[in-house]
């Protein structure tokens, strides 16, 4: 158990482009949050963090990361991929027919307090944080 679980953190995992990565993932924030105490906020946070790692290593060529932050009782997860575009718009749940595509961002929508992207250039890399936010009251 942490010492005080107001204390912010941070951890990025950095993965290859690898559809394994999820899994590593998604297994790596389940520690985290186990790790500090919040094992509560584990299974919404697993499921919003598959859909965005999956998407940074399905829609990019390039290495992506895992963003996870703790700080004045919100949990940011994001994902980092190297393609600076934009994210698709997520699709309203009720109009998805597709079960197997199409449904990362609108899953992200509908379970997240706050979510959005931004665009990343630094020291010349270029690229994208696609990032969600839960409050864990």
């Amino acid at each position: 158990m942490p010492e005080n679980a107001t204390d912010p953190w941070e951890y990025c995992l950095y993965i290859p482009n690898d559809p394994r990565a999820v899994t590593v993932s998604r297994r790596t924030l389940r520690l985290i949050l186990t790790m500090h105490g919040l094992i509560r906020l584990a299974d919404t946070a697993e499921l919003l963090a598959t859909e965005l790692i999956s998407n940074a290593v399905r829609h990019t060529k390039g290495p992506a990361a895992l963003r996870v932050r703790w700080a004045a009782g919100v949990l940011r997860i994001g994902a980092w991929d190297a393609d600076p575009r934009p994210p698709e718009p997520p699709v309203p749940l009720e109009q998805i027919t597709d079960l197997e595509d199409g449904r990362g961002l609108a899953l992200v929508r509908a379970c997240a307090d706050l979510w959005g992207w931004q665009p990343l250039a630094r020291e010349g890399n270029r690229g994208k944080v696609v990032w969600c936010e839960l409050a864990a009251a």
